[in-house]
């Protein structure tokens, strides 16, 4: 299936401040970014004679690459500029779809990077936020359109290097539907994986609680509230659907094996969507 719209997502992260931007192109035949921050959202629309799209993407005057991002935004009254760089990037160990990479799908998804250092800062509105020494975070969309009803969560904010992201959704396929997830646990350089195509179980998934289980892994985790920010998604292409991600929530994250706890922490700075 053609893909219909391609989306990257770079999070950066730093104390109390969080600031993601989302790059992207439809068939509405626009390019686009979308900044969100602790308690702001935008969306900027560019011509798609004014983006290169490619290991190293240009929209507009600003530049996205695995290597950093450099922002110059100056519209409606909105300033945003400047730059980080990433240094120490985490690949995933294979890709993230596993076998249904190779099946059409309504949205694939990718993960570039679980954790990374930043080195710069961005200037929003005046305010200079520094993001050097801070942990970064790169996933990507891509399809024909985001599915109609998921959860998805994410945060290397932790007090060693590691990063949990989940994301489950209702999966059409072959005339069905049917509740897919993907998940990695990744706690200091060993990466664990559970997902529909290795056998796991969604014993509770809400906006309060996700247990997932699979063999001897268990992974539990508690939601907390947060301030909800809206962001437009794409439906057949086309950047039409409103959906509303928390930048940062609180959330409680705990991994065992075999019964017994590896891992065990909370986070202020998870993010996190829910869309019914």
């Amino acid at each position: 299936m053609k893909d219909l719209f391609k989306g990257m997502y770079y999070k950066h992260q730093k104390g109390k401040h969080t600031v993601s931007v989302i790059t992207g192109i439809s068939v509405n035949n626009f390019a686009f970014i979308q900044v969100i921050a602790n308690n702001v959202s935008y969306f900027f629309k560019y011509e798609t004679t004014e983006c290169e799209f490619g290991e190293i993407t240009k929209i507009g005057k600003n530049v996205f690459s695995k290597d950093g991002i450099r922002i110059d935004i100056e519209n409606n009254g909105v300033s945003i500029k400047g730059e980080i760089k990433y240094t120490d990037l985490t690949p995933i160990r294979y890709d993230i779809m596993g076998p249904f990479k190779f099946v059409p799908m309504e949205c694939t998804h990718k993960i570039a990077s679980l954790h990374h250092r930043l080195e710069g800062n961005l200037e929003m509105n005046g305010e200079i936020i520094d993001f050097s020494g801070g942990i970064g975070y790169i996933e990507g969309d891509s399809g024909k359109s985001f599915p109609k009803s998921y959860i998805w969560i994410q945060s290397n904010d932790f007090s060693e290097k590691a990063c949990i992201t989940v994301s489950t959704a209702d999966i059409p396929f072959a005339g069905f539907h049917f509740r897919g997830c993907i998940c990695i646990v990744y706690i200091n350089g060993i990466e664990y994986r559970l997902a529909t195509y290795l056998g796991v179980k969604i014993l509770v998934c809400n906006e309060n609680n996700i247990v997932l289980k699979q063999g001897k892994l268990r992974l539990e985790i508690e939601i907390g509230e947060g301030k909800d920010h809206k962001l437009i998604a794409p439906v057949n292409g086309k950047m039409v659907k409103d959906i509303y991600e928390r930048i940062i929530c609180r959330a409680k994250f705990r991994f065992l094996k075999n019964g017994k706890v590896l891992f065990e922490q909370s986070s202020e700075n998870a993010s996190f969507e829910l869309v019914e």
